[in-house]
């Protein structure tokens, strides 16, 4: 338990000292809405998509995974979108429905989940969680472009639209050109590969800057009720029931510890930056990442204590 919550805070203290640092950034001067827009462009075109091509091609997609194990792990997320959707659809105001929506079930698993698994479960939390990265990352993008693009008040779109915005968003462009490198071993040159991680590790740091020059206390305070229900439901209440549901259809070990890391992610950061992209409530986004981000680090490793308490991991 110890040894976990260390490795969860190597983690999680990281990325929310960079909030910090935007923060800071922000109020001396440094940086400013300017900045802020175009490297929050950057990430969302250039960086992000790199990333997300790079971690693939290390992924083992030729490891022994059942079926069954990913054909659940699919649906949970596809069923975690509509269970958000609904509950946004009942409680949220139309304005930051979209915002509130994406926040309570995109998770950062592309980092926070894929380290945690890979610290938990070595090579074969390697194996598993970027399998588990590619199948999510075409679900978040693909609902988020749709329900931000529906709920936004600057872009008004029909399904040909939202189509083409699926077809053309980068991050799923980043899928779809790193699948055939990954499943046929295609190799690239080393000079090409070390100066794509160099580009691609600009993502985390840059996005989180982001974050914090966007983020105010008045933000939070005014966003609390919208922001801490977003952050109940993808702390506690998404993870809560589709492991509890992996556990009753017979998921132990591994597998079980795998897909409770990814589903008690914390919000991606790749959230505000499809929220600010679509013109869509940027400081709620904000907001809801800070939340999360302070809070997984207390709700993952009581999940993983409960797991391994009861022997299921």
């Amino acid at each position: 338990m110890l040894e976990l919550f260390s490795q969860t805070l190597a983690v999680t203290v990281p990325v929310f000292a960079m909030v910090l640092l935007g923060i800071v950034l922000k109020r001396i001067g440094w940086i400013d809405s300017a900045f802020i827009g175009t490297a929050s462009l950057l990430v969302f075109k250039g960086c992000m998509p790199t990333l997300i091509f790079i971690s693939l091609l290390k992924a083992d997609t030729h490891a022994a995974i059942g079926f069954g194990l990913l054909s659940y792990f699919t649906l949970a997320m596809l069923a975690s979108v509509g269970l958000a959707l609904a509950w946004g659809i009942w409680r949220i105001p139309r304005e930051d429905r979209g915002v509130y929506v994406q926040g309570a079930f995109r998770g950062n698993c592309g980092i926070v989940g894929l380290a945690l698994a890979v610290s938990s479960y070595g090579d074969f939390g390697l194996a598993l969680g970027g399998i588990f990265a590619a199948i999510v990352i075409v679900i978040y993008n693909v609902t988020s472009t749709v329900i931000l693009a529906h709920y936004s008040a600057d872009i008004r779109s029909s399904w040909r639209d939202n189509a083409r915005g699926i077809a053309t968003n980068p991050l799923i462009l980043g899928v779809v050109l790193a699948l055939p490198f990954a499943f046929f071993d295609i190799g690239l040159p080393d000079w090409l590969m070390r100066s794509a991680q160099l580009f691609a590790d600009l993502t985390l740091p840059l996005a989180l800057i982001c974050i914090g020059g966007t983020l105010s206390l008045a933000a939070i305070a005014q966003a609390s009720r919208i922001a801490v229900s977003a952050s109940t439901m993808k702390l506690l209440g998404l993870p809560l029931v589709f492991t509890a549901l992996a556990y009753a259809l017979g998921f132990r070990g591994s597998e079980l510890g795998v897909m409770f890391l990814y589903f008690g992610s914390p919000t991606a950061a790749a959230s505000f930056v499809m929220a600010r992209a679509y013109g869509a409530n940027d400081k709620l986004a904000a907001a809801i990442i800070v939340l999360t981000t302070i809070a997984a680090a207390v709700t993952i490793n009581l999940g993983m204590f409960v797991l391994g308490s009861i022997g299921a991991i």
